[in-house]
């Protein structure tokens, strides 16, 4: 098993085709803590520091973070890591926390406290992170093109860029309003190719000589599940024609990842593996990846997937986190989560059992449409209005 490797832009460097996302690392249990199921602060470093550090030793190369991942934790997590030699074999990538600048001092004063966390003198890729239209003009009025001019030259970053969440005519205006730009980030997936930067957005990017890094390539978890019956039928014609050719059939994982790579303006895909068995099928997939690899019939198979899916799943959530905290508790990705299940699965009275486990002051319910959260999603859902219906078919029936 080999990795495959790709061109990143106009650097003179190959970025192995699987990048490794330090956003959903695996946790210990919050029974340890006196309480029940995960807490997201509570990493599991043992098993992440395995898993990121076999992911190293079969041929990853680029590992991302953020300052927000993990309730801010997953920064200190990454520099322990990469101890012993581990990060002297990898670019590493981290971001700024764009709404946190209130003043043109917060950006030093936050690259500062990463460059701490990660207990590095550089960083060599670092991206303003989550950029949409609001952001764009806050990156300019605090003046942080300005500052990440000088951390260029001063060599406390290698490489400037962004990571994306807007419509594709923002996406246009960022990139052509710098020229520091040497990288980007989008979310690329066989249901999003048109959503957001999307295809066109990848394309831009990539004329103007920027790599592009690909995030969330299985929507957040939703493309990786045991798929549903229209799904999986499509998914099973596609494998059957595969193993006629001579090949092996493809996972739901697979399948997603292969879409992506096929693309050859992709630099890497960036994948936040949770468990070691994901490193494990990530890098095998990855070995075997090469652009413009897909065959017509493959591709008529994903168009086939895209449109039973988009007939089932009535709210685009990808489970990022960027509305969390709930300043009035409300778990709005699990409560979304369990909504999308039951249109998936066709299976109302255990998505109603899944809903009942969350603990009451988790439920959608106590959303008091504070409106905190939805400037902050990606997905631009209407998140209280979801809430709401969510709540109205998921609660107990003694509830209603």
């Amino acid at each position: 098993m080999h990795m495959a490797y790709r061109s990143f832009g106009g650097l003179d460097w190959q970025v192995s085709a699987l990048g490794f996302g330090a956003m959903r690392l695996p946790l210990l249990e919050r029974g340890a803590y006196g309480d029940q199921g995960h807490d997201d602060t509570q990493i599991d470093e043992v098993e992440a520091t395995r898993m990121l550090r076999r992911a190293i030793d079969l041929g990853v190369n680029y590992v991302d973070t953020a300052y927000v991942y993990h309730m801010e934790k997953s920064e200190g997590f990454v520099g322990r890591a990469l101890k012993d030699g581990y990060r002297e074999r990898v670019r590493l990538a981290t971001k700024l926390p764009v709404w946190k600048v209130e003043k043109p001092d917060d950006t030093e004063r936050l690259f500062c406290e990463q460059l701490e966390r990660l207990d590095v003198p550089a960083i060599d890729f670092y991206l303003v992170h989550a950029l949409d239209k609001d952001s764009w003009k806050t990156t300019l009025d605090m003046k942080v093109l300005d500052w990440a001019e000088k951390a260029l030259a001063d060599g406390r970053i290698g490489h400037f860029g962004f990571s994306f969440h807007d419509d594709y005519e923002v996406f246009e205006k960022i990139i052509d309003g710098s020229d520091l730009w040497s990288f980007c980030q989008i979310q690329y997936n066989y249901m999003d190719g048109e959503y957001q930067a999307g295809t066109r957005g990848l394309e831009y990017a990539a004329e103007k000589g920027l790599g592009v890094i690909a995030m969330e390539p299985v929507r957040g978890g939703q493309l990786a599940r045991r798929p549903p019956e229209a799904v999986a039928a499509h998914w099973a014609a596609a494998n059957a024609e595969r193993e006629e050719r001579g090949f092996a059939p493809r996972t739901p994982v697979e399948w997603a990842l292969h879409w992506v790579w096929d693309h050859p303006a992709v630099s890497t895909v960036l994948s936040g593996m949770s468990t070691m068995e994901q490193v494990e099928q990530n890098v095998a997939a990855a070995a075997e990846s090469a652009p413009q690899a897909l065959t017509a019939a493959e591709l008529s198979s994903y168009a086939l997937v895209r449109e039973a899916y988009r007939g089932l799943t009535p709210v685009p959530c990808t489970a990022c986190n960027y509305c969390m905290p709930c300043p009035n508790g409300v778990k709005i990705p699990d409560v979304f989560e369990i909504y999308n299940d039951r249109f998936l699965y066709d299976h109302l009275e255990m998505s109603r059992l899944y809903y009942s486990w969350l603990e009451e002051e988790d439920r959608a319910d106590k959303c008091i449409r504070c409106g905190e959260c939805e400037p902050k999603c990606p997905q631009k859902i209407e998140i209280m209005d979801w809430l709401e219906k969510a709540h109205a078919l998921l609660a107990p029936e003694v509830e209603k």
